[in-house]
């Protein structure tokens, strides 16, 4: 029941809602392929030079007909007249009804001076002309050829003037027929054969053709043959016919082998599409990606793509998850350090007391201050390694430029060197300049951190494959540029050696105070020479009796 005012809701009829629901690449798949095949059915439909031919055809057999009855009126014609010449029989009217009785032809016979003297249309008497003509058959008023016929007739006419095809003059007959009314019959008095073609109305046409009448080579008339182009147009009617009934069937194939394409690319499209909005809207994992890995194409890379990309993103937000349970858990470390500081100041009355428990607080903030700048760091470090483009860099001409400057402001003696194996004049690699100074920054602190006074800290250069190979082909490997940094620390605990590139993951030094690093150093050089293509290892120097000499961190990068 309705309420007033309320109007129905109206429904769209069944076959618009399958059309509807039909994907929009399916319509676009069955466009394209019918509009292909219906364009090339219309350029065979038409029929316009084959049209052309069946009419020089018909025009080449009514010249010949013409001839034969030429030759056959001049062998009727009267004997010599006073004036010495020959004359047209009499009874040409009757003889030219004879010849053209069974071709289906009209024939008009002019004499020499143009008047028209026999036609096989006309019965002639004294003083009175009759006009035969054969009537068509009558048709049925709802002819399926007559409607496909009109149809036919309008792609006739939209494609002649889209083609300007050859427009025949009119036809025109007067009551009193002349042969000056007809060119060719004129040109035949003249001796000529002339062949004419003229529009009767706007579907059919004549063909009509003119021989001289002439007894050894005396000119005695015209003939001129005639004929409509019914036959010519059911032939090329039954021809368009047989390529219409040709083109359903070609259509219907081209239909379901459309709809098969369309389904086998939409389908699977479908699923993805749905899979990904389970995804996107399921924040459990339960959900996942449909494996198509037995469509062996691209569908199937897409689905092996988007399933990494899942994959990739759930690993990513475990990342940031224990990303920020981490940073959490480091951040509030020093604020219960320095909530307990601020409670216990507020209690005690010795000023030796609040002294060093300004100090306390003071190294705490400093803590804070150092941790939420290395984690602002490691935080925006994806986005920039992804903005910034990638320039040539010379290590060779890096290296020795870190060194000066921490060697000039090291303690305790320490003393950083750098060496380079092959002696080569620079180690170039593709990246990003200040992140590449910035892990080797972190590699030569943490590397003075862990050494004891008077110590050395060796950055050792060298080039790893390529060579010759890569010298003559520029396409071949030209290897990696690796940089060790060696130090003559206590080395890395075992077991460790990949644990210490864990975020937040720190190792002090005995002399060391609490809190100085961050543990993200190492972390973030991890990151970043892994964002270059490279890779970033710890070990331990052992010496020959086994004892360890200290830890070296090795970086192979894609040489440039």
């Amino acid at each position: 029941m309705l309420s007033a005012g309320e109007k129905p809701e109206l429904s769209e009829p069944p076959s618009r809602r399958r059309w509807l629901w039909v994907s929009p690449i399916t319509r676009r798949i069955l466009a394209v392929n019918m509009l292909a095949l219906v364009v090339l059915v219309a350029g065979i439909l038409y029929l316009d030079e084959y049209k052309e031919n069946l009419i020089n055809a018909e025009l080449t057999a009514l010249a010949t007909q013409a001839e034969m009855f030429a030759v056959a009126l001049s062998e009727g014609a009267d004997a010599q007249t006073t004036s010495g010449h020959y004359q047209v029989s009499k009874i040409s009217n009757q003889m030219v009804r004879r010849l053209v009785q069974t071709t289906g032809t009209r024939a008009r016979l002019f004499r020499a001076d143009g008047s028209l003297i026999a036609d096989s249309r006309r019965l002639m008497g004294a003083g009175r002309m009759v006009h035969i003509e054969e009537l068509p058959p009558p048709q049925e008023p709802e002819d399926p050829q007559g409607v496909l016929s009109r149809a036919l007739d309008i792609f006739d006419r939209v494609a002649g003037k889209l083609t300007g095809a050859q427009k025949y003059p009119r036809y025109h007959e007067k009551p009193r027929q002349h042969a000056r009314d007809y060119g060719e019959a004129v040109a035949a008095l003249r001796g000529e054969y002339v062949k004419a073609v003229r529009a009767i109305n706007r579907d059919q046409l004549l063909l009509s053709v003119a021989v001289p009448v002439q007894r050894y080579k005396q000119v005695l008339g015209a003939l001129l043959l005639t004929k409509d182009s019914k036959h010519i147009d059911d032939a090329v009617y039954d021809t368009r016919l047989d390529i219409l009934q040709v083109f359903v069937v070609a259509l219907a194939i081209t239909i379901m082998l459309s709809v098969y394409l369309a389904g086998s690319i939409a389908r699977p499209l479908r699923r993805l599409a749905a899979a990904a909005e389970r995804v996107r809207h399921d924040h459990s994992r339960r959900h996942q990606i449909p494996d198509m890995a037995d469509r062996k194409d691209e569908i199937s890379e897409l689905a092996a793509t988007l399933k990494d990309m899942t994959e990739a993103l759930w690993s990513r937000m475990d990342a940031i998850e224990g990303f920020a349970a981490d940073v959490a858990h480091e951040i509030k470390n020093p604020l219960t350090s320095l909530r307990s500081a601020v409670e216990t100041t507020a209690r005690i009355k010795d000023p030796e007391q609040q002294l060093k428990l300004m100090d306390i607080i003071k190294e705490d903030v400093a803590r804070l201050d150092r941790l939420i700048s290395d984690i602002s760091d490691a935080s925006r470090l994806d986005a920039e390694l992804s903005r910034a483009e990638v320039e040539p860099t010379d290590l060779a001409a890096m290296l020795p430029t870190l060194a000066d400057i921490y060697g000039s402001t090291a303690k305790n003696g320490l003393q950083i060197q750098v060496v380079r194996d092959d002696g080569g004049d620079a180690f170039p690699v593709d990246g990003i300049e200040d992140r590449l100074a910035q892990v080797f920054r972190n590699l030569i602190t943490n590397a003075m951190t862990f050494s004891p006074p008077g110590g050395a800290i060796v950055m050792t250069a060298s080039r790893e494959g390529g060579g010759l190979r890569a010298t003559l082909n520029p396409n071949a490997n030209k290897g990696c540029i690796l940089v060790t940094v060696d130090d003559e620390g206590p080395g890395i605990p075992d077991g460790n050696e990949a644990k210490i590139f864990e975020r937040f993951y720190t190792e002090r030094a005995e002399a060391e105070k609490f809190g100085t690093h961050s543990g993200l150093g190492l972390s973030i050089s991890k990151q970043i020479i892994e964002a270059h293509g490279g890779t970033i290892t710890a070990t331990n120097r052992l010496g020959d009796d086994g004892s360890v000499l200290g830890a070296r961190f090795s970086v192979r990068l894609p040489a440039a």
